[in-house]
């Protein structure tokens, strides 16, 4: 038997590939599936089956190109209702890839169809779980994104989610290895481990969400504590996954098509968003005016689905040279499939066809130091997320989190000048980029983020909080 984890840092995103004797499985694929048919191709094997631990909320899966790619039946747990051909299994149903078998475990709480796939190796000894959303290694799933479809409060759903880990989870051996969807950074769980693989056995000991004398009421309490609202995108990507989408190679071949710098403008001057992918320093040595930065070597794809708020918005690329597909590629795991093209030849060719370029003004945190001591009154803006703010900060910087620009930009006077930072520098060139082609133009970016401001010693920091939450 082959396991192979398809981790993908991104999206803390977990996939596997499981092949016994010619046949094999994908359990939650990304939406570009080329690698999945190349690993089976390798070993000579079938794809047999896609197994889909739910309805994913934060990517879109590659399930139905890949089921047609490869004639696998895709498979969910009980209750699903997809919008195309599928298995919707029984609760304790089992499936037979080999010599190996996979038995469905109905565990709903992160939503009503999530399952879990509990691997029997040849000789029938259980040896792994698929565990979905359902358990993550130092948490479980939230409660609170399936509340509309189940008609039931994040309260309800996870009571439910604590009678399945107890019924369906706890009961397996200490020796079953857990294999979950994400890891630490993914906003389906609130403070996940940066591990990617642990014994059920390990879990038990460490996982607060399965101490054996917590009572159903502690688990709600605890598992429902520092939840925030999700990313406004989670709500397109279930109804593609559940309903259907776009083929992965027509989106590819739309979002790759170059384009001269006259034709980039005049597709920009409609109704298209210029996304600029390139580093935080780079974009803010010159980039088209109107232009948002959201760095390709950073968290991209939850960001955009994140801030861009329109998933059917048409997108036009600034990206550096040699990596327009896999900006498209990663726009398309979150849904975002209008790409029209990149600007051929990047910044270099807009400049060159004599078109201007906007700055962005980002100093040193020794920098900001000096103008700190002329003027003490100068404002801080803190772009990283309440619950690192509630962690450590330093005193008197006002919190407005990256997560909910949109939505709390009317606090910032256009008529100040503001400093910003984030955790490493990243984030608060996302945040100034947003408001300024809004017309903010007093933002300055501090580089390095707090790390910087803390390691310079020559701020007041608050005391150290451990937080509850990473949300």
């Amino acid at each position: 038997m082959i396991l192979e984890q398809i981790y993908t840092g991104c999206l803390a995103q977990g996939a596997y590939y499981i092949e016994s004797n010619g046949e094999a499985v994908v359990i939650d694929p990304l939406r570009e599936i080329q690698p999945y048919i190349d690993r089976a191709e390798k070993s000579g094997a079938k794809i047999k089956y896609v197994l889909e631990t739910h309805f994913h909320a934060d990517f879109v899966s590659g399930h139905i190109d890949l089921a047609k790619a490869t004639g696998a039946k895709i498979v969910y747990g009980p209750t699903a209702q997809p919008g195309f051909d599928a298995v919707v299994a029984e609760d304790n149903q089992v499936f037979k890839v080999g010599n190996v078998t996979f038995k469905v475990l109905h565990t709903p709480g992160h939503t009503m169809e999530s399952s879990c796939f509990l691997l029997a190796d040849e000789q029938g000894k259980d040896m792994a779980l698929f565990s979905g959303d359902t358990l993550f290694l130092g948490d479980v799933g939230r409660p609170d994104l399936a509340q509309k479809a189940a008609h039931m409060t994040q309260e309800q759903l996870a009571g439910l989610l604590f009678e399945s880990l107890r019924n369906k989870v706890m009961p397996l051996a200490d020796d079953v290895i857990v294999y979950p969807a994400h890891g630490a950074g993914s906003a389906c769980g609130k403070k996940m481990s940066t591990d990617t693989m642990d014994t059920l056995g390990h879990q038990k000991k460490t996982n607060y969400a399965l101490r054996a004398d917590m009572t159903r009421d502690e688990f709600i309490e605890e598992v429902t504590t520092g939840l925030v609202m999700p990313p406004q995108y989670f709500p397109m990507n279930v109804g593609m996954n559940k309903m259907g989408y776009e083929s992965i190679g027509n989106i590819l071949e739309r979002g790759t098509t170059p384009l001269s710098a006259q034709a980039f403008e005049a597709a920009a001057e409609s109704d298209a968003l210029v996304l600029d992918t390139r580093k935080a320093q780079d974009f803010a040595k010159g980039f088209i005016p109107g232009s948002i930065n959201i760095g390709i070597d950073g968290n991209f794809a939850p960001w955009v689905g994140a801030l861009i708020t329109d998933i059917k918005q048409n997108i036009l690329i600034v990206a550096d040279k040699g990596r327009e597909e896999e900006v498209v590629t990663r726009l398309a795991r979150v849904g975002y499939d209008n790409s029209l093209g990149y600007l051929d030849g990047g910044i270099d060719a807009w400049t060159n066809a004599g078109k201007a370029l906007d700055t962005i003004e980002s100093i040193t945190v020794e920098e900001l130091k000096e103008r700190m001591g002329n003027d003490p009154l100068t404002p801080l803006l803190d772009a990283r997320k309440k619950t690192e703010f509630d962690s450590e900060h330093v005193i008197g910087a006002i919190n407005l989190p990256l997560d909910f620009v949109n939505e709390n930009m009317q606090q910032i006077d256009p008529g100040t000048q503001y400093h910003v930072y984030c955790a490493g520098g990243y984030r608060s060139m996302v945040f100034i980029s947003i408001l300024k082609a809004r017309g903010f133009n007093n933002l300055v970016d501090i580089q390095g983020g707090f790390t910087a401001i803390k390691a310079s010693k020559g701020f007041n920091i608050s005391n150290y909080q451990e937080p509850v939450s990473m949300l």
